[in-house]
């Protein structure tokens, strides 16, 4: 028990700390509101050395400009801080490594910063914690890596600090509820100070301060997909899945990656799948961002409702006017939160992604030689959910495949990978050995960076077929299923034939032929739409492509 003139430190330590910053700091505010011109005070001001430091910035939106004043603190005032956030996609995330502002690191995924991060962890300037996965990381927020400050960004605020974050909610809530209701300091980075926000997403009583940024946040058009640029064997994939896992497990609930291989399953929804009368048969539920490529699919009437873990540019009036489909506030913009999204997705009954490399067990990595790149919210997506109870054909038909013979019924998640025998510049996607085993060398790191284990996989997909490796007793098994439809590869041409040949009649390899696919039609006039002109005039004039996509 703690008793008067007792120095000890007590039970409120970090509630003192919090505001012992706040009184540094108060002097730059008004109200709560800091003018542009003071970030990098503000941030000397709230910042001790050893902090550990969230800087929001996803998919979609960035605090980039907190970010960039953040890079320019004094090294000396500010130091040796832990970086505890999801993407590092902008320079000055790792401006605060080379300038020795921050040292330790805990992420998900650097993207086009993977060399540069490389590099440095080389170097020794970056010591990684460990390379999460969205989920993983914003779990651990609220356990061992708590920010003691976090920098965001929203759409706009109010005098008070009431924050309205408008389509690109994303990360916000997770990083917020963390920072607020653990004394610690949120700085929000806003577009625009009104008299009254549209919605309320963050109470302003949660908000230390607010900073009216010189220019929008940053944001990229990143799950936009030019149906120009789909491929014939990539409408033959399409297909084949249709018919031998869309159609033969009845999966209505989903999850599609955001490459162009997915995208060209979306595109021939209205055209071929219809065909086959599968309308209201599948696809109906989605977990996933509002892609363009969607909107034919939605308008056939195949898709009724979608969770997105963010926004995407061009697509603000569309969604809004689909307020049946997508999850709509009273404000008349859309509401995403990657946490629910990637819980939805979590617990649907299929997920559908795409890899760089997949070894002779179905271990797949999108890792690759001298770039720590991480795998944001695949493997959550792509992994069983060994928690789930509720039933529904595809899970229980998938699961009946999956333990023949064990006594205890019990369903399975459909998690699907999608991709082409060889990769850009004729690499070979199937590997005997992951480049995941030499990177865990190079950097350190506690296990190979894999981002779907094997035995969470259910299903390959390539243009020569489809291995269903629920239906392989064995990895010897497996591995024969791999190679069977690993065509050409070097992995491909030591399959054992007669090996393959009995997998083909027990169905654990099925080739198009097998399937009733056509290859004769795998051709560009199965896409309900051929061009980002078609998307718009699908959409009636709503989606507003950005001007990199308009070549009319």
């Amino acid at each position: 028990m703690r008793t008067e003139g007792d120095e000890s430190p007590g039970w409120d330590t970090i509630q003192r700390s919090y505001r012992a910053r706040m009184e540094r700091s108060r002097r730059l505010a008004d109200g709560k509101v800091v003018a542009a011109d003071d970030a990098v005070k503000l941030l000397e001001s709230v910042l001790e050395p050893g902090d550990r430091l969230c800087i929001e910035g996803n998919n979609q939106k960035h605090a980039d400009f907190l970010a960039a004043s953040l890079a320019r603190v004094s090294s000396d005032q500010v130091h040796g801080l832990h970086i505890v956030q999801s993407n590092l996609a902008l320079p000055a995330h790792l401006d605060v490594f080379e300038r020795g502002i921050a040292d330790r690191l805990d992420f998900c995924y650097s993207g086009p910063q993977g060399l540069r991060l490389g590099r440095l962890v080389a170097e020794g300037r970056v010591r990684v914690g460990a390379i999460h996965t969205y989920l993983e990381l914003y779990s651990r927020y609220f356990s061992d890596l708590t920010p003691r400050v976090s920098l965001i960004a929203a759409d706009a605020a109010d005098a008070a600090g009431n924050l309205y974050t408008g389509e690109n909610t994303e990360d916000t809530p997770a990083i917020v509820e963390a920072t607020a209701f653990k004394s610690g300091i949120l700085i929000a980075q806003v577009n625009r100070i009104v008299d009254e926000v549209p919605r309320v997403d963050v109470p302003g009583d949660w908000v230390s301060y607010v900073v009216e940024a010189p220019k929008p946040y940053y944001i990229e058009p990143i799950f936009t997909r030019d149906p120009a640029a789909i491929t014939e064997v990539q409408i033959l994939m399409a297909m084949m899945v249709i018919r031998g896992i869309y159609q033969k497990y009845g999966v209505t609930r989903l999850n599609h990656g955001i490459g162009f291989d997915t995208a060209a399953i979306e595109l021939i929804l209205p055209t071929y799948a219809a065909e086959l009368g599968l309308r209201g048969e599948i696809c109906q539920y989605m977990s996933v961002n509002p892609c363009p490529t969607l909107i034919p699919a939605i308008e056939s009437g195949f898709v009724e409702g979608i969770h997105c873990a963010g926004s995407e540019l061009g697509m603000e009036r569309y969604v809004a006017n689909r307020a049946d489909v997508f999850f709509i506030g009273r404000d008349g913009t859309m509401r995403s939160n990657r946490i629910f999204c990637q819980l939805a997705g979590h617990y649907a009954d299929l997920f559908i992604g795409s890899t760089l490399q997949i070894d002779l067990e179905g271990n797949s990595s999108t890792a690759t030689l001298n770039r720590i790149t991480g795998f944001g919210g695949a493997p959550n997506f792509g992994s069983e959910s060994r928690g789930r109870r509720h039933g529904s054909k595809s899970w229980l038909q998938a699961g009946e495949e999956a333990n023949r013979g064990r006594h205890m019924p019990r369903g399975r998640k459909l998690v699907v990978q999608i991709v082409e025998t060889f990769r850009e510049g004729l690499e070979p996607t199937f590997v005997e050995r992951l480049d995941a085993w030499e990177l865990q060398q190079s950097f350190d790191l506690p296990l190979p960076p894999v981002m779907a284990y094997g035995d969470d996989i259910t299903h390959i997909v390539t243009e020569e077929g489809i291995a269903n490796l629920l239906l392989c007793d064995d990895l010897s098994e497996r591995e024969q299923a791999i190679r069977g439809i690993a065509g050409y590869t070097p992995v491909g041409l030591a399959r054992d034939r007669a090996v393959v040949d009995r997998l083909r009649e027990k169905g654990a390899i099925a080739y198009p032929e097998d399937l009733g696919v056509d290859k004769r039609l795998a051709n560009r006039d199965l896409l309900a739409a051929r061009s980002i002109k078609d998307l718009v005039h699908w959409s009636g004039g709503l989606y507003q492509p950005p001007t990199r996509f308009r070549n009319w």
